[in-house]
């Protein structure tokens, strides 16, 4: 049982992980797990993710200007998503998943300072189809080979953000691509029972600071919303790289 202080503690993490989320579309994972190692052991700090996480992604994809359209435009992606994530899977027994993430932090961050330094990167619409599919299928065999490590954003993120997209659609596409990664993923997992009712408590300041974020996102304009996109890119890659460094 976590004390008192530790409780309030946590529900603080959730409520800034929730308002990064909420500002610029992810985060989530990568600020509470690294804020809550401080206080519990990772595979409960991973089971408190659980509920929030898959609540959050599914209010981030609803909450967004045209659901319809982006599951229609997004569909087969997010199914290839899906026999990717199965087929990884089996993988993540076979070894530590440490050097893979480093590697993917690493070009994550990379592709974060091309995009701020460089014109925008943009997928031609005639490759589109063809191109969704095999980057969504390579981010579902990522995602199950290395687990719960975050590295389920390479290299959706970086795909999705070279669509033409505004800044809510795109916002709303990650809401769905996380969402869909998450019940992959968590459905073969198991974690502790004991956390269950923690994880749907935690749901209240998660949404909580995902609200303050939306109404913060609402008022940034595009250009600023793109460097701040890419800006929290950067971190998650940077994150991930150190992660692996520290063992």
């Amino acid at each position: 049982m976590l004390s008192h202080t530790a409780l309030v503690f946590v529900g603080l993490v959730f409520l800034l992980a929730g308002w990064v989320k909420g500002v610029v579309g992810m985060g989530l994972p990568t600020v509470a797990m690294d804020a809550l190692g401080l206080v519990m052991a990772p595979v409960q700090a991973a089971a408190l993710l659980v509920v929030p996480s898959l609540v959050t992604n599914v209010w981030q994809f609803v909450a967004g200007p045209g659901a319809g359209r982006i599951t229609r435009r997004l569909a087969v992606m997010m199914l290839f998503a899906c026999v990717g994530t199965a087929l990884g899977i089996p993988l993540l027994a076979s070894g530590s998943s440490r050097w893979p993430s480093m590697a993917l932090g690493a070009v994550l961050a990379t592709y974060a300072l091309l995009a701020l330094r460089l014109p925008r990167l943009a997928v031609p619409a005639k490759l589109e189809r063809g191109l969704s599919p095999v980057v969504c299928f390579v981010t579902g065999i990522l995602t199950g080979a290395t687990g719960a490590t975050g590295v389920f954003v390479v290299p959706a993120v970086p795909y999705l953000s070279a669509l033409a997209l505004s800044k809510d659609e795109l916002v709303q596409a990650l809401g769905l691509s996380f969402m869909v990664s998450t019940v992959a993923l968590e459905s073969s997992g198991s974690y502790p029972c004991e956390m269950l009712w923690a994880s749907l408590l935690v749901v209240v300041p998660a949404l909580l600071g995902m609200f303050i974020g939306q109404h913060m996102r609402d008022r940034i304009e595009p250009v600023a919303f793109r460097r701040w996109f890419f800006f929290a890119m950067l971190l998650v890659g940077s994150y991930m790289v150190l992660r692996g460094l520290l063992g």
